[in-house]
């Protein structure tokens, strides 16, 4: 079993992290000098159980609000990048809302425009690839969806890479954001969306069907019908999952235990380990690693198999997909618990999932 320090040094793949709910304590610290520890836990960690998706998403205001600023944006971005790159993270897709960080003036492409020279400037500095991806919100009207994928086509060629929906699920329908997505697929552009969090299966089948991303965040119950699971994996539609955002989130999971990530994993779900929150959620990689290995016995097999299927996923240049996965599975064969690696990913796995 690896220890904690080995799973830190192995390089790791991050495809759904939320930029504007990512905030350490040191960000909100250097935003809000008077925020104390205690109060950063307090306020801005989500509780360990919530209620719903609601009640955890209460809190991710408190992030985009001090994100209001050039300064403030730039400040954010070198922030999460430091925590990445402390976490073992060499390539990363950073998503925000564009349209919530306009409250001191800035217009919707001042914010785009920053964030993608800071994350342009830290790539080049740290040498950490980055991709952003620009959300849209379920309680956003049809304007607001077209108005952010028209930002993603605006800025295709820079680090911007791709149109995400996110929100509360469950208390507003996908159909003021069916243009929007329409729109991405007839320009070319890159799509994933949430689904299957705050709601089951059904939710997965509606996003694919309205929608029809190339991966879903999070789509964790798609568990709960087995005929789904065959057709993620037959579609090779790809889940970014958030192991302890989903224990955090979802009633039926209660703990590392009971969440479906390895059942999804055998059923030959493509898939890769997120941490979706780094605020909401004081989750890191290496923790959800650690937690998988003690939960579910996983191996470097799996963690690098994980990984690899997270870079073809990936919304990014092939060349660099190439570098990363070069990367991968020269640490991986390095790293000292690598004894169960290969040098290749999995090619066949049973459709069957117990759930």
């Amino acid at each position: 079993m690896a220890s904690p320090s080995e799973l830190k040094s192995l390089p790791k793949i991050e495809l759904h992290l939320h930029l504007d709910c990512s905030l350490s304590y040191a960000a909100v610290s250097a935003l809000v000098p008077t925020v104390t520890h205690e109060e950063y836990k307090s306020d801005y960690v989500a509780p360990a159980r919530c209620t719903d998706l609601t009640e955890f998403l209460s809190r991710a205001h408190k992030g985009f609000r001090l994100m209001q600023s050039e300064m403030s944006l730039r400040l954010v971005t070198q922030d999460i990048f430091r925590q990445l790159i402390d976490d073992g993270v060499i390539y990363a897709e950073l998503r925000f809302a564009p349209l919530l960080h306009l409250e001191q003036g800035l217009l919707p492409e001042q914010v785009v425009g920053i964030v993608d020279r800071s994350t342009e400037d830290l790539i080049r500095e740290t040498g950490l690839e980055a991709r952003l991806i620009l959300c849209t919100l379920r309680h956003f009207n049809e304007e607001q969806s077209m108005q952010t994928v028209r930002l993603v086509e605006q800025f295709r060629g820079s680090r911007v890479v791709a149109l995400d929906i996110a929100g509360d699920e469950a208390g507003f329908p996908l159909d003021a954001h069916v243009s929007a997505y329409r729109y991405a697929r007839e320009h070319g552009l890159h799509c994933t969306a949430h689904a299957g969090e705050a709601l089951g299966p059904e939710s997965v089948w509606e996003t694919l069907r309205l929608l029809q991303p190339a991966r879903i965040g999070h789509g964790t119950r798609s568990i709960e019908d087995s005929v789904l699971v065959e057709h993620l994996r037959e579609k090779r539609i790809h889940l970014e999952i958030c192991p302890s955002s989903n224990v955090q989130i979802i009633p039926s999971i209660e703990a590392w235990k009971h969440h479906p990530v390895d059942r999804l994993y055998r059923a030959g779900v493509p898939l890769n380990i997120n941490t979706d929150t780094r605020m909401l959620t004081p989750a890191t990689l290496t923790g959800e690693y650690l937690g998988l290995q003690e939960t579910f016995g996983w191996t470097a097999q799996e963690l690098l198999d994980a990984n690899l299927l997270g870079v073809e996923a990936a919304f990014v240049e092939p060349r660099v997909k190439e570098t990363l996965r070069k990367r991968l599975l020269e640490s991986y064969a390095a790293a000292p618990a690598s004894h169960n690696a290969r040098s290749q990913m999995r090619t066949k796995q049973s459709p069957q999932a117990n759930g």
